[in-house]
């Protein structure tokens, strides 16, 4: 790769945008990787004799999305306004959420993940419960309850609210509580959903994200993990230079292992090589390090009351 000088780094030789450069040296691009691959695993001398281009880029894409779902944690981060609806739509290269947070007078408030469903696609039925369809022989679909209820803060919920009563099943209308039960009627709090924070369901098939109803009219922000295909633009995938070896032996490993003739021995020690490295990048991104080591030792010694 071209080694840039303190003014193309710092300054983009005065062209606009000036940062474009900033924090590139520790990444290195898909068409290096490429390159080098071809340059240093591929040939007559080599163990891989020969392999068509096409085949090496498919597979380095491959081995860059396979090491974001297992290990990278180099996440992105999203701001979106939640609209009247309490509905999100998801990043295109969405692939795991890491954190969603509520944005509110510049502090961030973690949002909990419900784990009660609250979103449903509803069939159209006749008085007889007959599932109606249209002309074509789809099915009519209406408007789910579910939905309409998690929107207007009328559906049940197990989470905390307002947190004055330890769980107790209520409703949310206009930002008051209203319960079934009075109060002591039930007992306990239950820790796994306890949350005063509004709360969150992803719906993958429609990709969207669904609020309960206090997130109306906020600002969400979403930690997300990415594929790391940068929307189908090869010229910006990138990949950090701790996990390059790594990301050689999958590909040498997927190349051998799709050859004819390839002995057994060979292909078992690429497969063990790469996940050797896998290990060695999981490692890496423990970011292990003194200073927060510290840091989370200075209350080991406080006394509690």
């Amino acid at each position: 790769m071209a080694y840039l000088t303190g003014y193309q780094y710092y300054e983009n030789e005065s062209n606009v945008p000036l940062d474009t450069n900033w924090g590139s040296y520790q990444y290195v691009s898909l068409d290096d990787i490429v390159n080098n691959f071809m340059l240093m695993y591929v040939g007559n001398d080599k163990l891989i004799n020969n392999a068509e281009r096409y085949n090496v880029i498919f597979h380095a894409k491959r081995g860059i999305q396979e090491l974001n779902y297992d290990a990278l944690k180099e996440t992105k981060i999203v701001e979106l306004s939640v609209c009247s609806n309490a509905t999100v739509i998801l990043p295109p290269d969405f692939v795991n959420w890491v954190r969603i947070s509520l944005s509110k007078e510049g502090v961030l408030m973690p949002l909990t993940e419900n784990i009660q469903t609250n979103f449903a696609k509803s069939y159209l039925q006749d008085n007889e419960c007959r599932v109606l369809f249209d002309e074509e022989g789809s099915v009519l679909i209406g408007t789910s309850l579910l939905d309409a209820d998690r929107i207007s803060g009328m559906q049940k919920t197990q989470y905390l609210g307002d947190g004055k009563l330890n769980g107790t099943l209520g409703y949310n209308i206009e930002g008051k509580w209203v319960f079934d039960h009075t109060i002591g009627g039930r007992y306990g709090l239950n820790t796994e959903t306890a949350n005063i924070n509004p709360t969150f369901k992803i719906n993958k098939s429609s990709g969207v994200i669904n609020f309960s109803s206090a997130m109306a009219d906020q600002i969400v922000v979403i930690e997300y993990v990415s594929d790391g295909m940068e929307g189908g633009d090869d010229s910006n995938v990138s990949l950090n230079k701790m996990f390059e070896d790594y990301i050689y032996a999958y590909m040498k490993y997927a190349i051998l292992s799709s050859k004819f003739g390839v002995q057994e021995y060979i292909v078992r020690r690429t497969q063990k090589e790469k996940s050797a490295l896998l290990r060695n990048a999981k490692l890496r991104l423990s970011n292990i390090h003194p200073g927060r080591l510290l840091m989370n030792m200075r209350g080991a010694q406080k006394w509690l009351k």
